[in-house]
Order: structure tokens, then C-alpha cells, then sequence
């Protein structure tokens, strides 16, 4: 049974990966609205990101914990500097051009997520 728990921990932590990337689109919208729905469908994958890589870490092999570790510890950094401006800049009135360069702050933030999104699926690929 333990096996099928970790592999369910592995399941959802690949369905949240590919979740997020998909929302790259979404971020050219400057509808306060779709802001507020990204902010809050991000911390919910980041919730479930961090109880399955929880689990994932603690069942790994010591010589990978401390890689699997710091590759987490990575991903919520960014994760919660792109949640966070999501969340400030969608509870405010902005003009145009404010909002152009949020749109662009945004988007470079979740690159930079999507990096390490990327990374923590490689580092998964061997345990599938």
C-alpha cells in the first residue's frame, strides 16, 4: 500500500507541474478577476506541491534527499514571490501602462517557476 501512496504523491505532484505550466496563457489577461483566480489556483497547487514533495522527500534515498530538498526549498521561493505579486496587483486599481508591466513582471517571475517546475519533473522521471 505504501507503494501506491507514493505513487500517488508522484501522480499529483506531475498533474500540478503540468497545471501550472499551462497557465503561462492566462497571464496576458489584465482582467482583475483572472488575476485573483490565478493567485488562488496558485496557492492551491503550491499547497498540494508541498504535502506529495513532502512525502516524496521523506521516502527517498538519503543521497537524494538533500538534492530533492533544496530543489523544493527553490520552487516554493519562487512559487511565493509570484503568488505574492499576483495577489498585490490584483487588488489594485492600475492604469494601463502599470498593469503592461505587471503583465511582464509576471511573466518573468513564472518563468522563472516554470525553470524549476521543470527541474523538479526531471528529478521525478527516474522514480516513475
Amino acid at each position: 500500500m505504501e507503494g501506491m501512496e507514493w505513487k500517488g504523491c508522484v501522480y499529483r505532484i506531475r498533474k500540478c507541474v503540468f497545471d501550472l505550466l499551462s497557465m503561462e496563457e492566462d497571464m496576458i489577461d489584465d482582467d482583475e478577476d483572472a488575476w485573483e483566480l490565478m493567485g488562488s489556483s496558485l496557492r492551491l497547487k503550491s499547497t498540494f506541491l508541498y504535502c506529495d514533495l513532502n512525502q516524496v522527500i521523506s521516502r527517498a534515498k538519503d543521497e537524494r534527499k538533500k538534492f530533492l530538498t533544496d530543489l523544493a526549498n527553490k520552487l516554493f521561493c519562487y512559487m511565493e514571490q509570484c503568488c505574492l505579486f499576483l495577489i498585490i496587483c490584483g487588488k489594485r486599481q492600475l492604469d494601463h501602462a502599470v498593469k503592461s508591466r505587471s503583465i511582464s513582471l509576471t511573466q518573468i517571475r513564472y518563468n522563472d517557476t516554470a525553470h524549476v517546475l521543470q527541474e523538479v519533473m526531471a528529478a521525478l522521471v527516474p522514480s516513475l
